[in-house]
Order: C-alpha cells, then structure tokens, then sequence
C-alpha cells in the first residue's frame, strides 16, 4: 500500500486500481475510508484510479492536530498526493462530500486541474441549500417501495430537524437505487469506515467561504462533469442543476433510477458516462 507524507508530516495512504492515465478520487462521508468507493463499478478498466483514504482514515495516519480534519485543510493535503505522483495536472474525482474539497482545491490550485467530475455532490463548499421539500418530491418517487412509508415519515422527522438514530437508519433505502442485499451490506460497512471526531470538525466553523468558492468556480475553464442519481435525496437533480450552473464549462448529467451510490445501481451507466467525459 503506497503511502506519503502531508504538509505536516502525517502519513497518508493510497490505493490504486487499474492501468492508464491516473485520476484522483476523493471519498465523501464526510471522512471516510476510500474502500466505499470500491473501483466506482470498474472505472478502473477505462482508467487508473488513485483513492485517497483523507486523514485519520482508512490506512492513513490520525494527524497530531485535529484542527486540520477541517475541509480547507485538507487541501494541501491532495496537493501533495499530486505531487507525490509527479503529475503537473491532475484529472480530479469527487464523491459526496469529497466534492466540497474538490471545489476547495480547484479555488486554490485551479491550474492543476485538467478535468473534474463531481459525482452526486455535497454542497457546502458552494452555500446551495438544499431544501426539506426538494428532499420530499425526490423521496416521493420511490412510493411504490415496499419500505416507502416508514421510510418517509423518518424522513419527515428528519427534515424537522427532529433526527434520531433510527430514523436515520430508517431513510436509508432513499440513498440506494436498489434496496437489496448489496446495498443493505454497503450501508451498513458505513460506521466503521468513518472517523466521527474527523467528521464533526470537517465543516467546523471556517472550513468555507461559499461566496469567494463560487467566484472561483466561475473562471474554472476546464470540463466539469456533475453527475447526479434521478432518485438522489441527498443530492437532488435541481439542487444539482444549480450545482453545474456555476461552472463556465460543466455537462450535467442526470443517471435514471440512480441514489448516492450511483456505481452501485448501474455500473455500466455510470462507468459509460464517466469514462467517456475522462477520455
């Protein structure tokens, strides 16, 4: 397992997966082990995907300093994986939360971006908020599921600001194109990939500053894929349309039958749309 050192000293680790010119993957949670991303539906036969396991996660070190889980710290952080690998430009992929330190990293080092797909991502980064009844009419669509019902009164609990550990558990299936056994097994490997101290202080107060983000995703010219799940309540498509509308050069792209996960609930789609915007 390769490895290298941050700008502080703390040793970060890496996996890579495939042959070809290397992309960059950065793994949401937020902070959590790369291994969710398995080889995002074997992506890695079109490309050589090198997965970050970000700080205290994975088979990385826990850094002397919990400050720096902060997102805009870990910045310099994908700045030394690219420098470690010896690459002048990069082609950068994001998942989830993954995609706030994406669009961190494209404000401060835009130059050594080449391309950036940005796969049903989080939004803090940006100031979009995505709304309790954007959430609602994405949910609606999967009312004919079996788990519909007890599904979304969790989910109305949840959106009251009123969340427990059961009804988190409960909307669960909302994330997942499929609510089968894979997907059953892939939600439930999530607490142990996570580091919660590092989660808590990722968006500590600090972490960004949508306004002066926004400005520099707007002179960002090269290709931007948003890639966003039809049925993703996280990341809803008209959250996400808004999302892609602040690049000069994004392609957004909606996957049918899609959730967060969307390598999961059709690998083959997904790997088509994505391996074809990387070419």
């Amino acid at each position: 397992m390769p490895t290298f050192s941050a700008y502080d000293g703390t040793k970060l680790a890496y996996h890579v997966f495939g042959d070809g010119p290397p992309v960059i993957c950065l793994p949401g949670g937020p902070m959590q082990a790369s291994v969710y991303l398995g080889d995002l539906g074997r992506l890695s036969t079109h490309r050589q995907l090198v997965m970050l396991d970000l700080r205290g996660t994975g088979r990385s070190a826990i850094p002397q300093d919990a400050a720096s889980y902060r997102c805009d710290q870990l910045v310099e952080d994908v700045e030394a994986l690219r420098e470690h690998l010896g690459l002048e430009r990069v082609d950068l992929l994001a998942h989830s939360a993954g995609a706030n330190l994406a669009a961190l990293y494209v404000g401060r080092h835009p130059e050594h971006v080449s391309k950036l797909a940005l796969i049903t991502p989080s939004t803090m980064a940006v100031g979009l908020a995505i709304t309790g009844d954007a959430r609602r009419e994405t949910a609606q669509l999967r009312q004919d599921e079996p788990w519909f019902a007890v599904a979304f009164e969790a989910l109305e609990t949840t959106v009251a600001g009123k969340a427990t550990d059961d009804s988190w558990q409960a909307i669960a299936p909302f994330f997942y194109g499929r609510w089968d056994e894979m997907s059953q097994a892939h939600q439930a490997a999530e607490d142990g990939q996570k580091n919660k101290e590092a989660a808590a202080a990722f968006g500590a107060e600090g972490a960004f500053n949508p306004d002066a983000t926004r400005t520099a995703l707007a002179q960002f010219g090269p290709p931007v894929l948003l890639l966003a799940g039809e049925v993703d309540l996280a990341a809803p498509p008209r959250t996400m349309a808004e999302f892609a509308g602040l690049f000069p050069n994004a392609k957004f792209v909606i996957q049918p039958g899609a959730g967060h996960f969307p390598w999961l609930d059709n690998p083959d789609r997904f790997v088509a749309t994505t391996a074809a915007f990387l070419e």
